[in-house]
Order: C-alpha cells, then structure tokens, then sequence
C-alpha cells in the first residue's frame, strides 16, 4: 500500500464537509473566507536527507521544500512552524547555532518568519514544517486543466538528482560534484514567478517527487494524461554535457525528484504572454507538453512515444 492509497481510503473520508481541505487531493489547506493557505511536511532522516550532523546539508533545501507548496499555488508564505524531533549524536551548542543562522539567513532571503513549533527526543531526526501564507486570489489547484492545454515547467531540472547520487557515491563528475551537490543543498525556486500564476495557470503542482510522477499527480484530478517532448525537457548545460558523453541516462531525470520548480498547465491562448513574462522577471519557463484526454503520460523521443513503468515515473512512499 501507498501513501496515496493510505490517503484516499482512510483519511480521505475525515475531510468530508471540510472545504479547505480541497478533499485531500492538493498540497494545501486553504480558507477561502480568511484567504489563509497552510502546507505541512515532515522529513525523516535516512529517508528525505542524509546527514544531520552538518545543519547546511539539510536545512536550507527542507525549507524550501516546505516553501515550495505554496509557492506553487500562487501563495506567498509568511510564516512557518518548526518542529524537531532530536537525538543526543546531534545536539550540540555549536550545531544549535548553525541552525539558528540558516534560519535566520533562510527567513531574510524570503521575508518569512518562525512562529512557533515543538522539541522533543527521539532516536531518529525528524523535522515537521507548517508553513502558512495568504493570498486574497484562489490559489492554483491541481484540478482545472483543459484538453489541449499547454504544459510548463520553471527552471531546470536533473541537477538535484545528480547531486544526491554524487552523495550516495552511486556516480561521480569530477569537477561538476560540487556544483550538482549545491544544488541539492540549495534548489532555487522561482519566487519571482509565483505571483503570475494566478494569470496564466490552470493547474499547478511542485516538481518534488519526479516530474513523471508529479504529473501524474496533477493530471489523475481531471482525469487526463499528457504528451511530454524529451527534447523540451529544460536541463542545466552541464547535465546536456554529461547526456552527450553518456555519463546519465536523459529519462532518469523523470523519475528524480527534489528540483522544487513549478510544473503548471495553461491554455495555448498564453503563449506569447508567457515568453514576454520569462523575459521581464528572468525566469526560465519551458513549454514540455499538452494535456490529452488519454489518461497516460507519453513521452515523446525524437518522434517515438514511449511510457515510463510506475517505478520510473517517480519516488512513491511504499508501506507493505
């Protein structure tokens, strides 16, 4: 059984009569009335990090990837809660205080606040964000696509993926490790796109468990799947330099997560009107695809469509 199983079935029916909560089926909790938009995630270590003995090698990309969910709806975050669930191998003076300051930096660099939390002990790290934000438009859902409507994605995608195999020593780039491994550490996201999105999007999701599956995700709402243009995938030069020397498979950046860009649908009508917008806030969008009333996600390579196995499409938290 998987999370979204788990979902669907058991918590799913709780949520009945409870309009915010979108039917469990968004990243957010929104109050229409209040115009009050809330996203909460936890991450556990061994599963969403790796090392916690050093606070800048976790911190700042669980954060953002808190950040992420709302940015991803249109919603700006003002403020967040924190709790941790520490353990003696960790907690130290001086570790206490590199968490402080990237916090601190994290909060400057997003005009955001803390404003609250819990500490307990534990033998494993665990750390639960709550972020909140407010928005006076309706934020973009994961329903309201269209047949025939056009898909995006900010920024680039694969280095973050590339970075965390250089951690887990499964791959090694020479002189590109450093830059990939800050990637992963620090996933930039497109903060100055949100606030467009209410404008051009029909739908929205963020980019954190693969692209393949995350659109899977936004698209099973209006039962619709989509064609995806390999070629029109946006990657960093460096990683078009290691798919041209045959280091990295160019379909695995489908199946990785953790890029934290926004993946969004909007009708063809918006095509220009998106172009000017990537210029005038210096914001790569790329355009990957179109919505189709066929429920698969095809992916189109030099002219041949291929599918991806469930597997490939994306990381799933598997229960049994």
């Amino acid at each position: 059984m998987n999370e979204f199983q788990i979902i669907k079935k058991y918590l799913k029916p709780l949520s009945i009569n409870n309009p915010g909560a979108l039917k469990l089926s968004d990243d957010i909790y929104f109050d229409k009335k209040k115009g009050i938009g809330i996203s909460v995630d936890t991450y556990v270590e061994g599963v969403h990090f790796i090392n916690s003995q050093e606070p800048k090698e976790f911190l700042k990309r669980v954060l953002r990837a808190s950040l992420s969910d709302l940015y991803c709806k249109g919603i700006k975050p003002k403020s967040y809660f924190l709790s941790f669930a520490l353990n003696k191998s960790i907690v130290s003076s001086k570790w206490l205080r590199k968490v402080k300051n990237i916090l601190s930096s994290e909060q400057k660099k997003f005009d955001i606040k803390l404003s609250g939390g819990d500490t307990t002990r534990s033998s494993k790290f665990v750390i639960t964000v709550i972020v909140l934000g407010h928005s006076k438009k309706k934020p973009i859902l994961r329903s309201g696509c269209n047949i025939g409507d056009d898909i995006y994605v900010t920024g680039l995608l694969g280095d973050s993926y590339l970075g965390l195999s250089v951690l887990k020593k499964k791959k090694s780039f020479g002189k590109l490790n450093s830059y990939f491994i800050n990637k992963y550490y620090n996933p930039d996201l497109p903060v100055r796109f949100y606030k467009f999105l209410n404008s051009i999007a029909t739908s929205s999701i963020d980019v954190s468990d693969g692209i393949g599956i995350d659109l899977q995700n936004l698209l099973n709402v209006s039962n619709f799947g989509a064609i995806i243009d390999l070629n029109d995938v946006p990657i960093s030069t460096y990683c078009k330099k290691l798919v041209k020397m045959n280091k990295i498979n160019i379909k695995n950046i489908f199946s990785r997560g953790d890029d934290y860009q926004i993946l969004f649908t909007s009708s063809s009508k918006n095509r220009s009107k998106i172009i000017t917008l990537s210029k005038q806030i210096n914001t790569k969008i790329s355009k990957i695809g179109s919505v189709i009333k066929n429920k698969n996600i095809n992916f189109k390579d030099n002219g041949n469509l291929f599918t991806l196995s469930p597997k490939k499409m994306g990381y799933t938290h598997i229960f049994n």
